[in-house]
């Protein structure tokens, strides 16, 4: 169970990246858009200076940001100019990104609709703006290119998804068999897929919040039921753990949605991006599985000595969820 200790609260994957948006309006001329998350994400210790962007040396600010002093949450905006030269094969970086807990998502539109994006991390503060041969996962670009990009965004998404992790983890401890097993995790499956698919395709609109707090929820309703004692009562979610998997597997599905809305998805490639997305999805699902089947192996073998170890699990599980709910509901009401 080191996976839990390992968790901390601040990294409850409710993915609220900072967002570098630049569209071009004439030629070598950008937009930009520059958003923080909030204080309440947990992406900045008190006293930590705010990331702020880096443009090559040749763009020159045309119009100052729109607001004096920016606040943390709140979008500010500008334009700069980088004449010829453009921004293609040059670099963009984020300074005080190192050391932090904040993601942040990249995105250049430019105005022949070819597009390129990226997701930066502590130490990994450039981006590397793809050049006039390879404009990233531009308008027309390889279908091969777009499975590669979009099905690493997924993988890494489920890999940093802490709240989704927690809650296979809970699955994996609730059922007994491999039969069950690969129902449940088979019903999981299709329903956050089907639910990712109707939201990025625009059938199903939920705000975010009340999505990532029926996420948390979730997680707190397996660990109760991982508290029940072997004799009590069957419950549903006993009985049928594949329809409870299935039900909470469509909010999950709205949580993936809202980070691939983040990044977006290539107008003329959708429906491939939104199959390789979910797909790295999946392959971060079952490399997660397939790492904690020891571990509980080993789990269960101790729990017949010592009967009261069953417990630490759930209540490592339930406590973390807990906190995320009432952080997520705070942010909700706020």
């Amino acid at each position: 169970m080191l996976l839990l200790a390992a968790l901390p609260i601040a990294h409850a994957h409710t993915f609220e990246p900072a967002v570098l948006d630049l569209r071009e309006r004439d030629p070598g001329t950008f937009d930009i858009v520059w958003k923080l998350p909030g204080p309440e994400s947990g992406s900045f210790a008190p006293g930590d200076p705010a990331p702020q962007p880096d443009f090559p040396a040749h763009c020159q600010a045309l119009a100052p940001p729109n607001v004096a002093r920016p606040e943390i949450g709140a979008p500010v905006s500008w334009r700069i100019a980088c004449g010829a030269a453009g921004l293609r094969g040059h670099t963009l970086s984020i300074r005080a990104l190192d050391g932090g807990r904040l993601d942040v998502i990249v995105r250049i539109s430019w105005a022949d609709g070819s597009s390129a994006s990226g997701a930066l991390r502590s130490g990994d503060s450039d981006f590397a703006v793809p050049g006039a041969a390879a404009t990233g996962v531009a308008a027309g670009a390889p279908a091969r290119l777009v499975l590669w990009r979009y099905g690493r965004i997924g993988v890494e998404h489920i890999m940093f998804g802490y709240d989704h992790l927690l809650f296979v983890l809970g699955l994996l401890l609730l059922v007994d068999s491999w039969r069950t097993l690969l129902k449940t995790i088979t019903a999981f499956t299709v329903a956050h897929s089907l639910a990712l698919a109707l939201a990025v395709l625009g059938v199903v609109e939920i705000p975010s919040a009340p999505v990532e707090a029926s996420i948390a929820l979730s997680i707190v309703l397996v660990a109760l039921e991982l508290t029940r004692s072997a004799d009590a009562p069957p419950t549903l979610t006993r009985r049928y753990p594949w329809a409870v998997a299935f039900a909470f597997g469509l909010v999950h599905g709205l949580g993936f949605a809202g980070a691939l809305a983040e990044i977006g998805l290539p107008a003329d490639a959708l429906a491939l991006a939104l199959l390789a997305f979910n797909l790295g999805v999946e392959l971060g699902q079952v490399l997660f599985v397939a790492a904690m089947l020891a571990p509980l192996a080993v789990l269960r073998r101790l729990t017949t000595t010592w009967p009261a170890l069953r417990l630490a699990p759930a209540y490592a599980i339930g406590s973390l969820a807990v906190a995320w709910m009432i952080a997520r509901v705070e942010r909700f009401w706020a």
